[in-house]
Formats: structure tokens, sequence, C-alpha cells
């Protein structure tokens, strides 16, 4: 019987990077598959709110964006990715614009407004008012939906990579939740877009479907996986407990935005002398430090002093959505927590997003480029999608002609497998990694939290996988599989890492060690 799901490109994720993957292949004559493990629209990019960072004033230089990047970086960016990814970001903002994004403009000139975010030494932030990923992900989708050799696949959650005994990746079974099978999907190639592992966390500004996904079945493939210790915490959620994961964009510091504690004193200062405006990393440790201080669950971020005007111009999303919940940045400050948001580690891939499997490509945050290093800059994150993005599409037109279907796949088999009568297993195991992940692994860390994370893990493993043996799987299922494969190697990395440095913080090792300037590898588990 013939396979109905047979295609020249599968991308798994509908992000910035697998949009933009896509259409970039839609040039030659390929048949490309996308996959969303909920809609289209339900991932991080959506979400986004900040903008992308890239030279775009006279004022500004690729030098300057370069040593920011690195600076922030902590030692671990790889300088040639770095200067490449920022040379090519005009342009890729350029090819955004040409796509039809409408970018905020001047309001009395004829040129696009920039912002300047926390570790930028210039304003050079290209956005969209506050809702720059909304605005980036709807156009791409519109675009992609039209065109005859792209088709969509909403609802399908991975599974599992397949591979062949000579390592090269041939396809992936693909969960369908809407009719409750396990499809066999084949590919010349494959692209994982599955983004970040946020989700990993009991507070997160991801939404629910970042759990991981690509990461651990990348892992359990045969991919090395690198710096996985380094979890950007963002400095500012929404603190409200009907709030769910709403991100006070970084921007609103950039604007002149303050962080002050319940007495309305500002405390950055003395922390950094960027104040507001330090790298994420700072920022988010010293809120934790005051937190833990005075023994209160929130700190405040003010903009109320700015113009009314300029503030709900600027910040019209922002504005809308804190009035929800009773609160008017115009007139108050408003409650803010740092929360999971980015990890800067992943699949390690090469220049043109090739893992060391062959014909499997990562793209996006699920992978580890060298462009962040031990802390990621503020709105780099777009643009290392779109110019990875692009550099992947040259290097797989130019392999494809090449290769061929596997037409030897075997179905997924699920004959020994009963339907689970103990969902609450998922749900309450979900429950217990995110919480001691939180506890244990987040903004500061010690050697007795890490060994006390990592045993609960090793229990977990083993009924986690008794229980994926026994039923049938579910999206649920899959994801909380996803997510303790994710927490061990998130722990695994940062017991290996005996310094801090970036975004890892311990208490047993304060200092940076220069020495210690090296990656984080953990291979494959195959």
């Amino acid at each position: 019987m013939t396979n109905p799901y047979e295609f020249d490109v599968l991308i798994i994720g509908s992000g910035a990077a697998g949009l933009s993957l896509a259409l970039h292949l839609s040039r030659v004559n390929c048949h490309i598959a996308i996959l969303s493990k909920a809609k289209t629209k339900d991932g991080a990019t959506f979400h986004a709110q900040g903008g992308i960072a890239a030279v775009m004033h006279n004022k500004d230089s690729v030098a300057d964006h370069v040593a920011d990047t690195i600076n922030v970086g902590a030692g671990l960016c790889d300088p040639n990715v770095v200067n490449r990814v920022v040379t090519q970001g005009p342009d890729a903002v350029k090819w955004l614009i040409e796509q039809g994004v409408e970018f905020t403009q001047e309001v009395k000139q004829n040129n696009y407004h920039l912002t300047r975010e926390g570790g930028h030494s210039h304003r050079r932030v290209i956005h969209a008012q506050d809702a720059t990923g909304e605005a980036v992900e709807t156009t791409l989708i519109d675009l992609a939906t039209s065109l005859k050799n792209i088709t969509f696949f909403e609802d399908h959650s991975l599974v599992d990579l397949i591979t062949t005994t000579d390592k090269e990746c041939v396809g992936a079974y693909i969960y369908d939740s809407q009719n409750d099978k396990v499809e066999l999907f084949s590919a010349k190639i494959t692209v994982l877009a599955t983004g970040g592992a946020s989700r990993v966390y009991q507070y997160s500004t991801n939404p629910a479907v970042a759990s991981g996904d690509g990461i651990a079945a990348g892992w359990r493939a045969g991919c090395k996986v690198c710096n996985l210790e380094f979890n950007q915490f963002h400095p500012t959620c929404l603190y409200h407990p009907a709030a769910g994961s709403f991100l006070i964009s970084e921007s609103m510091r950039g604007e002149g935005a303050h962080l002050i504690l319940p007495n309305g004193q500002r405390f950055m200062p003395k922390f950094d002398e960027r104040a507001e405006l330090a790298p994420r990393d700072v920022v988010a440790r010293a809120i934790d430090h005051e937190m833990k201080r005075l023994g209160v669950r929130n700190v405040l971020l003010d903009i109320s002093y700015k113009n009314p005007t300029f503030i709900r111009r600027c910040f019209p999303t922002i504005y809308q959505n804190c009035l929800k919940y009773n609160f008017d940045i115009t007139k108050e400050p408003i409650p803010v927590v740092p929360a999971a948001h980015y990890t800067c580690g992943g699949l390690n891939v090469d220049i043109n997003a090739r893992t060391n499997i062959t014909n499997l490509y990562a793209i996006g945050e699920v992978s580890h480029t060298g462009m962040h290093g031990a802390n990621r800059l503020a709105s780099n994150s777009l643009l290392e999608c779109l110019v990875f993005a692009e550099s992947a599409s040259k290097d797989i037109i130019t392999n494809l002609p090449r290769l061929r279907i596997s037409k030897s796949l075997k179905p997924w088999d699920e004959s020994w497998v009963t339907d689970s009568y103990e969902e609450i297993f998922v749900l309450h195991n979900w429950e217990e990694i995110r919480s001691f992940m939180w506890d244990y692994v987040g903004i500061v860390r010690s050697n007795k939290r890490l060994a006390r994370a990592s045993h609960r893990i090793k229990l977990l493993k083993q009924e986690i996988q008794a229980y994926y043996g026994d039923f049938k799987v579910t999206k649920g299922l899959l994801e909380l599989r996803n997510l303790i494969v994710v927490a061990d190697l998130i722990v695994r990395s940062a017991m290996r890492r005996k310094e801090s440095r970036g975004l890892h913080y311990t208490l047993d090792y304060p200092q940076l060690k220069p020495g210690k300037a090296r990656n984080t590898i953990i291979r494959g588990s195959l």
C-alpha cells in the first residue's frame, strides 16, 4: 500500500523558522509538509512581543551588534556564527518587509521605529508595535497557505524520528490527535523547528506547546545536545493568578520603565550600571534576590510617569491585556515576576542547520547554533530563525535532487498496548516535573538542589517509560515523555558546569572561570 504521507521535506513546527524555511524552499519544485502540534499559530512566534534585532540605522554598526551579542553570551558565542547572522540581519528584515510584514514607523519620519532592549548599545530592535510575533506569523502563514506545494497538518505531534542503521533520518512517526492514531510520514529531508523547552518549568512565558519535543526526539535519535544548562528567564511576566503566562515586553524597559520595590524604590542601579537595561540574566537574578530578601511574591514595573498617549501608542497589546486584570499601565505600576522564557541550548547544528544525523536539520529555538552562547541578547532569536532558515533552504535545495524517499518503512505498531485508564498519572507527573525544576534548577542553583532534581528524575524516567510501553500514545503522554528527557538533559548539563556563567548561576561555584569557556555537549542516546 502506498504511503499517503510522503514528502520531499517534512518540517515539524510552524513558527517563524519553519514557515520561512518553507517559503524559501517553495521556489523549487518540491512537496513540503508543515506540522503543528496544536493550531498553526499556537507556537512561541505568535506570542513574541519585542521585535527583531538588526542594524537598521547609520549610527549603529555590525561590529557593535556583534560585540553586544558576544558580550551577553558570556564567552560561549561562536564569533563566526554571530558575525554571519548579524551581517545578514538587515537583509532578513528586508525579506520580511517584502513579504508584507508591517513594522511600526516613526510618527513624523519616513523610516522604521527602532527600540532598545537590555544588553544593546543602540536602538536596533525593529518591531510591529508590541505584537511583532503576531505580525510575522500571520503574514508568513497567509503566504504559505496560498502555495500549492505546501501542505499544513494541525494537531499532529512528533512521536519519534525514523533513522536507519547508517544514522540517516528518513521521516517520523506522527500522532494525529484529531483521529487518535499514529501515522508514518516519509521524507527525503526532515527539519525540526519545534521550538524550545521552557514549559519544563512551573512558570513560563511560553505557550503550552513548548515541551521540548524536538530536543527530546532528536536526542533519542542520536543527535548531540549542547548547553542545555542555559535557560533564559525573562525578568518581567505579569503576576496575576488569571494572567497565565502573559509577557511584559523588554521594550517597555527600553522606553524607560523602572523596576521598583513595593515601597516605590528602584533597585536595579545597585546591581548594574545599566540598570533596567542590563542583560536578562542580571535583571532576573536581581529580581529573584529582592523577592527572596523581602519575602514578597513580586516586584513592580512602572512606566506610568510617561505620557499616556505615548504608552498606549507604543504598547497597545500590553495596555489592553493589563486592563483585563484591572491594571492601567498609564496610571500605576504593574506586578511582575521572572519566568522561564528561552532555551539557549539545543540540538547541535552546523552553519547550514544540519545535525549530526544525515538529512535531519534543526532550526530556531530547538537548535544550538553558537549564536547565543551562555545567554541570549534580546530580540536575537527571530533574527537567528530567519537567517538559519535561509541558510538551511540553500543546503536542502542543493541536496534534494540526489535523495529518494524510503519505501521500506514499517507503519506504527501498537498491537501490544491498550487504552490508558489512569490519565491522572500524566497530569500529576507533569506537575511534579515542572515544580521541582522551578525549585531546584531555576534562576539560582546549587549542588544539593541539582542532586535532588536528578534523584527524582531517575525515578520518574522509569515510571514514565513503563507507562509509555503499556498504553496507547496521547498528546499529554508524548509531552510528558519529552519533558522528563529534557529535564534530565538540563540537570546533567548543569551538573557538569562547575562555574557560574551567563544564565547558569550556582551557589557552590559563584565565580566565572575563564578557563571553563567551553560548551557542554551530551551525545545522543543511540
